[in-house]
């Protein structure tokens, strides 16, 4: 088994192994990133899965998940949170942001409005309640490791994520598409 396969197993099934920081090492070691050529990897729905963060809302926890909605094409992110199961579509708590690709391997965000959006109803429309954020600093994620299923990133503050992406979900659920 490789690296990032042992690290993807131990995400999802032992999201607090001491095994995953050394791990992480490792696949951001035999990584190469050009986000000039590979920013469609980008693009989708990113479940947080492991944090160095100490904050309570960047760690993983089962009955929260932690999305990172991408579309790196229209220059949009969004981070939500909500809770699983069935009572998670009611409410989501939700940063939107603008994303520029800043090199090889950095992804510029301006957090934008932040607020609640309510569940999907007639042809995909969501109730949103989003205030403009003042976000008074730069912001970046320095992508370490990039490829359909795992990406590990680098925040501006030093914290490292580590996410999975989800196929279950949709980047046109939550960010509307607009033709080229």
């Amino acid at each position: 088994m490789t690296s990032k396969e042992q690290l993807i197993e131990l995400l999802l099934t032992k999201p607090k192994s001491k095994l995953i920081t050394p791990l992480i090492n490792e696949v951001e070691s035999l990584s190469k990133i050009n986000l000039q050529c590979d920013a469609e990897l980008l693009k989708g729905v990113w479940e947080l899965k492991w944090s160095s963060s100490t904050q309570p809302w960047l760690k993983q926890a089962p009955w929260l998940e932690n999305l990172q909605v991408l579309d790196p094409i229209q220059n949009k992110g969004m981070n939500l949170l909500r809770l699983t199961g069935p009572i998670g579509a009611l409410a989501v708590i939700a940063v939107e942001a603008e994303l520029s690709i800043n090199g090889d391997n950095q992804v510029g965000v301006r957090f934008k409005k932040g607020g609640w959006i309510g569940p999907s109803v007639s042809n995909g429309w969501r109730p949103k309640l989003l205030k403009n954020t003042n976000q008074s600093f730069p912001a970046w994620l320095d992508i370490t490791a990039l490829d359909e299923s795992l990406r590990i990133c680098r925040g501006n503050a030093g914290t490292c994520f580590a996410l999975l992406k989800r196929p279950d979900l949709l980047v046109s659920d939550w960010i509307p598409q607009f033709p080229n």
